[in-house]
């Protein structure tokens, strides 16, 4: 009766949680994150929610364990316990990583996004023949590898019939982005009720009033907080009000009532928390050790207290907090012991070491090499915050002091890889005064470098990581060389909101280091040429950095060079190397993605988006930024924006092209880095050029002329300032911009160069010499096949023949203007071609956009992996979904295009974004993309696997 009290004053949640349920059964998913303090209810409408689910609805229902937060995995493996018979249906990159996630195979560390994507699949499969509801209480206490899985896979529920719920306390920036429903205390007529049904012999009105005041509506506070009450404070005498939180009141009030158990049972109880397993057969074994028999287990039962069944569980999950809290140090390391003692160390090593770890109070070198095996069984499995804890653990029961600091380096650099740059800088301030070697003081040196400039990203950073660089220069080259990169790249990126000496003091050290060496390494070659190019400019670097890319894309690169690819795709865009950029970025994705390295594949995909852009790709692009975001959603990758904000001024999409500037130019600021303000500043200038609004473009490229000694987007500003300054009739602005530019391009001699070269002095000049130039750029980007600049040659040359009276010549270069951009999806640029055409006397006639504009996100982006030839199960790998999903949602692109076959997908989607088209010339002009081998069954099918 008094669990119905706190349920009928929930008529809100209630409703959402059958909704949900409904949905289930329906066929469609969704989850839901119910927050709230310790006893307001979130249990019981969980109880609820699985009461509602009938025998069409399968039920999974988990608890998540403080004492399980640093083992890796540990909650997923609970939920999925019942899920593994279907493992075998899942593709094997999914099936290895979630098994490796379990220490079911020995594998390299799985990939976060893949054990993400195989829970989905595995909830996908468990709901193949009836809905799933998956509930997860106290969910607060999700080991971290764990929850961003359940966070990854909720989010990409869509119709597979499954809904998530979770229950916590605050919601963690983890499932932030899920929907949620705050769970608040009862109103007061409710609340006065069910303090009626849990003290039937009558309150003091008085001492009623201070207690339901006190609870503020929570449901285990107003049955509970009652019972601690003495007969005198009962009858009035109440008067004193605690200052102890709600939570630490209610925790008290419960082990008040368990306080009349005899000394068995209170053992009993914290054996049973002190074990998140739930394992009835372990619990008797460790109390057998313990010599508690029947009568303790009985006493437990019949205080309400303890519920053995299937599984141990406590009657409210606060018992099991309180029971632990109250607990002596010595009775916690005593059922720590007994069940180090009944764990097996061949089944469970990893939990076995835990309770070791947690029953030994001295120094012990055993338990702390168990717990080292267990932080490598932990980095195997990917997580690297549980290796931390474990190394942590570790050194603090290491009885040399020489082996402690080994260990206290080897936790901080889990803590670092975890993402946790704080927790590492103060483990480090631990090491201080241990006896170490010249290279561990090196390690030191280099991992505080690394947590602190992740951590504050200010201008100390490079300098701090060149000296740890210089530091393990002769003790351990490699590593060095490892060091100099990250330093380098510190600086480059701060850039004008840096030290401005400290990009040369940083080359300067690096050729100093790297000056008698003749190296073929792909590493030492970008290194010692990036130092080059930012030291002594682009002629004393060219040759260097030409070797290096040849070098990445012909050497199979180690683990270390993955991560020093990106170094080398901006050297391809620096030395405008359109070949080695496009072949660079397919090298380095592919690669990535094989690998699975989850710290490297965004970056790498941030680079093949831009390859993509450059060959007037920009629905590939988008789908390489769909993949970006899948992928920052379950690692929390902090990579910008960039290709969003690109595309968008790309496309002529000046709200959104201004959404993604603020966002940009913001963290940009906070973080240091000048390079975000220059790819905002460069993204605006194409925007505005595109709009036709040259007086903004002017605005934003100049800001960046006093920095295209940086290279890169400020040196790409320089071609977008001459067209809007020659616009604006501002022809030394524009001349000075082109001296710049050439500075950078006719020393490189490449085709991209001189033809950006030829485009930007065509425009400072009239009459033959004009069109020559505009003939020479339009070649050399046809060359190179830059189709986006081959319609901007084209828009600029028509423009000056019209400003001519030449308009019969004008119309035919704007006419392959309009064609080559709108194709491309330059939208800002072909409305410009046709304004231009009708200037010229060419009236364009206006296409209406079909059903296809009604496309959501989600089947644009299925759309377009399917029509580069991928099939469902590929399409909701590289976005996250099920392959159920994916062909749910191309179904539904097939119904809205009015097309049956996927060849039909390339012409439906060239319509989707394009403006109105004329007469002359087809509507889509585009170099044909890298080709993708496409299956003669799916070409004709949405559901094709082939």
């Amino acid at each position: 009766m008094t669990e119905t009290v706190p349920l009928r004053g929930r008529r809100r949640e209630l409703s959402e949680l059958d909704a949900l349920v409904n949905r289930a059964r329906a066929g469609h998913s969704g989850a839901l994150v119910l927050s709230g303090e310790a006893g307001v209810g979130k249990t019981a409408l969980l109880d609820h929610a699985a009461t509602r689910a009938t025998a069409h609805v399968r039920i999974e229902r988990i608890a998540a364990f403080e004492s399980e937060m640093e083992l890796a995995y540990a909650g997923l493996q609970q939920l999925c316990g019942p899920l593994m018979g279907s493992a075998q249906h899942l593709p094997a990159p999914q099936r290895e990583a979630i098994e490796a996630s379990f220490g079911l195979r020995e594998a390299s560390a799985p990939s976060p996004f893949l054990v993400g994507l195989a829970l989905l699949g595995l909830l996908t499969e468990a709901a193949s023949d009836r809905a799933l509801l998956c509930v997860i209480d106290d969910a607060q206490w999700l080991d971290e590898a764990s929850a961003r899985a359940v966070a990854f896979a909720a989010r990409r529920l869509d119709v597979e019939g499954i809904v998530i719920i979770l229950a916590m306390r605050t919601v963690d920036e983890v499932f932030a982005g899920l929907p949620q429903l705050s769970v608040h205390g009862l109103g007061h007529d409710d609340a006065c009720e069910l303090l009626r049904l849990a003290m039937p012999g009558g309150l003091d009105r008085r001492v009623r009033d201070q207690l339901i005041a006190e609870a503020r509506g929570n449901p285990l506070a107003l049955r509970e907080l009652p019972r601690a009450l003495s007969p005198a404070e009962i009858a009035g005498g109440f008067t004193l009000t605690s200052s102890m939180p709600l939570e630490n009141r209610i925790e008290q009030s419960l082990m008040v009532q368990l306080q009349p158990l005899p000394q068995p049972a209170h053992l009993l109880l914290l054996l049973a928390a002190s074990d998140p397993t739930g394992d009835p057969e372990l619990l008797w074994r460790a109390s057998a050790a313990l010599e508690l028999g029947h009568e303790a287990f009985d006493a437990a039962k019949d205080a309400d207290a303890l519920v053995v069944g299937a599984r141990v569980g406590f009657r409210h999950p606060l018992v099991r907090s309180a029971v632990y809290r109250a607990a002596s140090p010595e009775d916690r390391r005593r059922v720590h012991a007994a069940l180090a003692d009944v764990t097996s160390i061949d089944q469970d090593p990893d939990r076995r070491a835990w309770h070791r770890a947690s029953a030994t109070l001295r120094p012990d070198e055993e338990v702390a090499a168990d717990l080292e095996r267990s932080a490598v069984r932990a980095r195997t499995r990917g997580g690297a915050a549980a290796a931390g804890a474990f190394l942590e653990r570790a050194a603090e029961l290491t009885p040399s002091p020489v082996d402690r600091g080994q260990r206290l380096i080897a936790a901080v650099e889990a803590k670092h890889d975890a993402g946790a740059p704080a927790a590492a800088l103060h483990l480090l301030d631990t090491i201080r005064g241990l006896p170490l070697t010249s290279f561990q003081e090196a390690l030191v040196a280099r991992l505080r470098a690394r947590a602190g400039y992740a951590l504050r990203r200010d201008s100390s950073g490079p300098q701090l990581l060149l000296a740890a660089a210089q530091g393990l220069e002769d003790l351990d080259p490699v590593l060095a060389r490892d060091t100099y990169i990250e330093a380098l790249a510190a600086a480059i990126y701060g850039g004008r909101l840096s030290d401005a000496e400290q990009v040369a003091a940083v080359s300067n050290a690096i050729l100093e280091a790297t000056a008698a060496e003749e190296s073929d390494s792909a590493r030492d070659l970008i290194l010692r040429g990036q130092a080059l190019l930012a030291a002594k400019g682009q002629e004393a670097a060219i040759e260097t950095l030409r070797r290096a890319q040849h070098t990445f894309l012909e050497q199979a690169p180690d683990a270390l060079e993955l991560h020093w690819m990106w170094f080398a795709s901006r050297a391809a865009q620096d030395l405008w190397d359109a070949h080695a950029l496009r072949a660079l970025a397919d090298r380095q994705v592919e690669l990535a993605r094989a690998e699975g390295v989850v710290t490297v594949l965004p970056i790498a995909l941030s680079l093949l988006m831009l390859a993509q852009t450059v060959d007037g790709d920009l629905e590939a692009a988008e789908a390489s930024c769909d993949e970006i975001d899948a992928i920052k959603d379950v690692t929390g990758h902090p990579l910008p924006q960039y290709g969003r904000l690109f595309l968008a001024a790309y496309r002529g999409k000046e709200h959104e092209a201004e959404h993604w500037s603020a966002q940009i130019r913001a963290d940009a600021q906070a973080r240091g880095e000048g390079y975000g303000l220059s790819a905002v500043n460069f993204a605006k200038a194409i925007l505005y050029n595109g709009l036709g609004r040259f007086a903004q473009a002017v605005d934003c490229g100049s800001r960046e002329l006093p920095y295209t000694h940086e290279l890169n987007h400020a040196m790409r500003t320089l071609l977008e300032l001459v067209e809007a300054a020659t616009h604006t009739g501002q022809r030394p602005l524009a001349e000075q911009a082109f001296a710049k530019l050439e500075s950078v391009t006719r020393p490189v001699g490449t085709n991209w160069a001189l033809a950006v070269l030829a485009m930007a002095d065509a425009q400072l000049h009239e009459g033959d010499t004009a069109q020559a130039l505009y003939h020479k750029a339009i070649e050399r980007f046809e060359r190179e096949r830059i189709p986006i600049m081959v319609g901007r040659c084209c828009l600029l040359y028509g423009e000056e023949l019209n400003r001519q009276g030449r308009y019969a010549e004008a119309r035919d270069q704007l006419r392959r203007a309009h064609a080559v951009l709108s194709g491309c999806g330059l939208n800002g640029f072909a409305q410009r071609a046709a304004q231009a055409l009708r200037m010229s006397g060419e009236t364009l006639r206006v296409r209406a956009k079909g059903s296809a504009a009604q496309l959501t996100n989600q089947e644009l982006n299925v759309a377009r992996l399917a029509r580069e030839g991928l099939t469902n199960r590929d399409i909701g790998a590289r976005l996250f979904v099920s392959s159920h999903t994916a062909e749910y949602h191309l179904r539904k692109v097939f119904t809205k295009l009015g097309i049956k076959r996927r060849t039909e997908l390339r012409t439906a989607l060239a319509e989707l974004e394009q403006p109105a088209s004329g007469d002359g010339g087809p509507s889509r002009v585009r170099y044909p993309a890298r080709p993708t081998a496409v299956s003669s069954r799916e070409r004709g099918s949405v559901s094709g696997e082939g």
